[in-house]
């Protein structure tokens, strides 16, 4: 799927983005180009593209409230890339409902690796294949470890990488509180691939900026499964401990 996938690439930066078109391309991508929120909305509306990879920064609709405003419609991956790096702004674009986020400047192989990430974790399964993978059952809801997916009933519920990495330590362990050091640890921060601080924020500073991502997380997975995500039935809280998933 990643070598056939149709990419469309949103930024204003002209240099940017035929840079960006032109190295995808080179890897075996179908590349789309829109130089903003209007144009890359005229172009969703006849072509059904594989992933967005759009910039924040934007004039007119920013990237940010793109991504609020397809996500409650359309569930096409997103990766957003900006030249903020702070715990707060990567935060922001979690919570938009990006799959990832990506800070400028950034390698060109780097976001090749993202790229084919998020596809991979969206490549349909065959029967056999899900049928093999183990799965941890909760109400109308079920998780495929091993291949990171969420289903409700017949339906696919969207993840992003986060998300489904916090949900695969919590099935992986359902039933056993996890406290949010370890959820940071083995989901690299709960922040969708992206480090949790510059190379020269202090350890104090990292921790609590990975303990928030990780809430964000839960916040958002909530939403997606519980019917009221202010009393969770399924994800809850363990006060002083951290999270547990809770089977039927």
């Amino acid at each position: 799927m990643a070598h056939a996938a149709h990419i469309l690439v949103v930024d204003d930066d002209k240099r940017l983005r035929d840079l960006i078109a032109r190295y995808l391309g080179e890897q075996g991508f179908r590349v789309t180009v829109a130089t903003d929120a209007a144009e890359a909305r005229a172009k969703l509306k006849s072509i059904s593209f594989d992933l967005l990879v759009l910039d924040i920064m934007m004039p007119g609709e920013n990237g940010l409230d793109l991504t609020r405003a397809l996500r409650s419609d359309n569930a096409v991956p997103i990766l957003l890339l900006t030249a903020m790096g702070e715990v707060q702004d990567r935060i922001a674009g979690l919570e938009s409902g990006a799959d990832d986020y990506l800070p400028k400047p950034f390698e060109p192989k780097e976001l090749v690796l993202r790229i084919n990430a998020i596809l991979k974790r969206a490549r349909p399964r065959t029967p056999a294949a899900a049928q093999a993978a183990s799965t941890v059952r909760f109400g109308d809801f079920a998780f495929e470890v091993e291949g990171r997916r969420l289903h409700k009933g017949t339906d696919i519920v969207h993840l992003t990488e986060g998300e489904s990495d916090l949900l695969a330590v919590l099935a992986r362990r359902a039933g056993q509180p996890v406290s949010r050091d370890e959820l940071a640890a083995r989901t690299g921060g709960g922040s969708d691939g992206d480090e949790l601080a510059g190379e020269h924020a202090e350890g104090n500073v990292a921790e609590v900026g990975a303990s928030r991502l990780i809430d964000v997380q839960m916040t958002r997975l909530r939403r997606k499964i519980e019917d009221d995500p202010r009393f969770p039935r399924y994800l809850q809280t363990v006060r002083g401990i951290g999270y547990v998933l809770r089977p039927d």
